[in-house]
């Protein structure tokens, strides 16, 4: 896989802000067994790569998909063109990892927009266009709510969401300083968000064994 750049702009009027990803992949995975998530295998490839071949054909279709940045750490394998960023020190949890790899993207300039996806829902990409029709500037303003997210039922999913860059990074790290341990609905909970009601293989997540062996199997 090469490095992601800005989609042209598919019609007329203000650009579309380019979209810049961060996929978490670190974590214990205490219901794996202490597996990387990143790592597991099912449908011929890693979650991971499922997620990044996903990226690659919205860029392909039009979306305005820039850098990508996994959080993991150097024992996970990336292709070529893919950013890494982990919390330092480790395991200080998704709000310290969403930090973490918005300053490795802020290294080369950052987009307006930035998603939050995580390694073990390998289809959460689908998201990502719905999500980004809820945050589109009027003109060249960005306006509007501070982000988008997936409501899976009554549970809104922070980790599948599109958020404005300066928000997200105000709640994970205000003033510069990036939380850890800290849970992700009070950190990001109180954004204002539009949540968007989503079931079906986007809003899917896999913690289990069971449920990876069933999402292999369709």
């Amino acid at each position: 896989m090469t490095a992601m750049t800005s989609a042209p702009e598919a019609g007329g009027g203000a650009a579309a802000p380019r979209i810049d990803v961060i996929v978490l992949a670190g974590g214990t995975a205490a219901r794996l067994g202490g597996a990387s998530k990143a790592e597991v295998v099912a449908r011929g490839a890693r979650l991971l790569d499922h997620i990044l071949a996903g990226l690659a054909r919205l860029a392909g279709q039009g979306l305005p998909v820039g850098r990508v940045c996994v959080v993991a750490p150097a024992r996970v394998a990336l292709p070529d063109g893919v950013l890494r960023a982990l919390e330092d020190p480790p395991l200080g949890g998704p709000v310290a990892g969403i930090a973490a790899g918005l300053a490795r993207l802020a290294r080369q300039g950052p987009a307006g927009l930035t998603a939050v996806l995580t390694c073990d829902a390998p289809e959460s990409w689908r998201a990502l266009p719905v999500l980004a029709g809820c945050l589109a500037p009027a003109g060249a303003r960005a306006v509007g709510p501070a982000g988008a997210v997936v409501q899976d039922g009554g549970h809104r999913q922070y980790l599948l969401g599109l958020y404005r860059t300066r928000a997200l990074g105000d709640a994970v790290a205000p003033g510069g300083v990036a939380l850890r341990d800290v849970a992700v609905r009070r950190a990001l909970g109180a954004l204002d968000v539009v949540a968007i009601p989503l079931e079906g293989p986007a809003a899917r997540d896999l913690d289990t064994w069971e449920e990876i062996r069933a999402w292999d199997t369709p």
